[in-house]
């Protein structure tokens, strides 16, 4: 689940959060924008339109962010990828040219992250009560020992060439909520592209791709403090954003409290557990929302440190807020604080 990035005006005014049916503001300024719900969460499209018709717009994101969620979502009993779920038979599964696609990709995180990063840990979630059915309780150490046993991402398979799926254990399944929301962005920002809108910023459920210059220069990000309430959480750091990504993954928004401790949605897929460390949140900057998005994940499963050494070993820009003492300590990689500075030799293409 990626968060806590705001859209900021050039007066540094955060710009409200979509909500509702799709709306558009009028065309005539140097900006138009869109918005709606999608996938369980929403989407916000803000183009620099130049003078082109904009009528085009808004059906494409329709139709596409319809196709990926026929495609990619397990909340529907019909799609592609809830087929691949329910089928115990290990041989290959033909399936969309997309959801392979977002497959291997996740694969290729999950193995530069030592699995930190799996989107097979579903019954993990849902066993810790942070799936579609709220467990009743925790379960027991055999309940996860059981569990642990249908996971792993080395038993997933995505053959881009054959298009196809592949699981090694019948009981297999898979989930896309930390990269399929990233994907769709990524989707968005190069139809706009082709429809001739090279200067847009497209959000979707807070994984953004940035094209361009916005309205007066580079798109501003606010990366937000994860303290206090929602309504009065304040901006940490502004990141100016042209051509590349940017995803943040956090506990602090998701979690239960139980005897006083704070357990997490984060599950860590090696060890069937949720996070417990200081890691408060962390940004990652890519090249793609989809890298930017699952690498999020997979360093803040990882921790304050290994996943500091993940990063940077990647060269990846990424931001990370350790929680110290009643504050937050915040730590760059080298890439990152390339980007502070506008230097060219931020990796974007690690």
């Amino acid at each position: 689940m990626a968060l806590s990035a705001w859209r900021l005006w050039p007066s540094g005014q955060v710009t409200p959060p979509p909500a509702g049916a799709p709306a558009a503001a009028p065309a005539s300024g140097p900006v138009h924008v869109l918005s709606g719900p999608t996938m369980g969460t929403t989407w916000r499209v803000t183009v620099v339109h130049e003078g082109r018709d904009v009528a085009p717009i808004l059906p494409m994101i329709e139709a596409e962010l319809a196709q990926i969620d026929q495609q990619m979502s397990t909340w529907r009993d019909d799609s592609a990828i809830s087929e691949f779920n329910r089928r115990t038979d290990t041989s290959a599964f033909p399936a969309p040219a997309a959801l392979v696609e977002v497959v291997a990709q996740a694969n290729e995180v999950s193995e530069r992250s030592g699995g930190a990063f799996d989107v097979t840990v579903s019954p993990l979630v849902d066993a810790w009560g942070f799936g579609r059915d709220k467990a009743a309780s925790p379960p027991t150490d055999e309940q996860l020992a059981a569990l642990r046993a249908q996971v792993g991402w080395q038993s997933l398979h995505a053959d881009r060439s054959a298009g196809t799926l592949g699981k090694d254990k019948p009981g297999l399944t898979i989930t896309l909520s930390a990269i399929a929301p990233g994907y769709a962005a990524d989707v968005i920002s190069d139809r706009l592209v082709e429809l001739g809108f090279a200067r847009h910023l497209v959000d979707v459920g807070g994984e953004f791709r940035a094209r361009g210059d916005g309205p007066e220069g580079p798109w501003r990000l606010g990366i937000e403090r994860p303290d206090g309430a929602v309504e009065e959480r304040v901006v940490q750091e502004v990141v100016p954003l042209r051509d590349a990504a940017l995803a943040t993954s956090g506990d602090y928004r998701n979690y239960r409290e139980e005897a006083g401790r704070r357990i997490s949605h984060t599950i860590d897929p090696r060890s069937g557990r949720p996070i417990d460390h200081k890691l408060a949140s962390v940004t990652v900057i890519h090249r793609t929302a989809a890298l930017a998005d699952a690498y999020a994940t997979a360093l803040n499963v990882l921790g304050p440190e290994d996943g500091f050494a993940l990063a940077e070993r990647e060269e990846l820009p990424a931001l990370f807020l350790v929680r110290d003492g009643a504050g937050f300590a915040p730590r760059a990689t080298a890439a990152f604080a390339a980007l502070r500075v506008g230097s060219p030799s931020a990796n974007l293409n690690p």
